[in-house]
């Protein structure tokens, strides 16, 4: 099995616009992707789509202000079953975030790809917590031809 792993700082003095951030409609739209849909309770799937296609996801664990997971259930055949976990922790005037996509078959080109997407993005919601405004797709930035 194969992680993708980051680490960012959002400045802010609580995880709070964080956490809002991953767990609203409104707030996953502002950094992820506009067509952001579903239900963001424990339990619930949210659905994100994108021009090139999308991922359906379980919100499997919700810890105010600490942590967020989410378990693939939908979308391209190697995310299905893997986990997204979000990891919040204050720094002083910082949120840090500890984000892991676990479970990864192998690390393969696929794979190269949505590390680099995953970055672009965390740096939309560190956008997003610091100014209010993100790049969701389709104004994101476009790295490869799988977008």
């Amino acid at each position: 099995m194969a992680d993708i792993l980051h680490r960012v700082g959002a400045k802010t003095r609580t995880p709070a616009k964080v956490y809002e951030a991953l767990t609203t409609i409104d707030g996953l739209a502002n950094w992820w992707t506009d067509d952001t849909k579903g239900s963001c309770e424990l339990g619930g799937v949210v659905q994100f789509r994108f021009p090139v296609g999308g991922f359906d996801m379980e919100v499997t664990e919700l810890r105010p202000n600490e942590r967020v997971t989410w378990r693939v259930v939908d979308g391209p055949e190697e995310w299905v079953g893997t986990t997204i976990d979000w990891k919040l922790r204050q720094e002083q005037d910082y949120t840090i975030v500890m984000f892991a996509h676990e479970g990864w078959q192998q690390p393969g080109e696929f794979m190269h790809h949505c590390s680099t997407k995953w970055g672009s993005f965390l740096m939309s919601l560190k956008s997003l917590v610091e100014t209010g405004e993100g790049a969701p797709a389709p104004r994101d930035v476009q790295i490869s031809d799988w977008h």
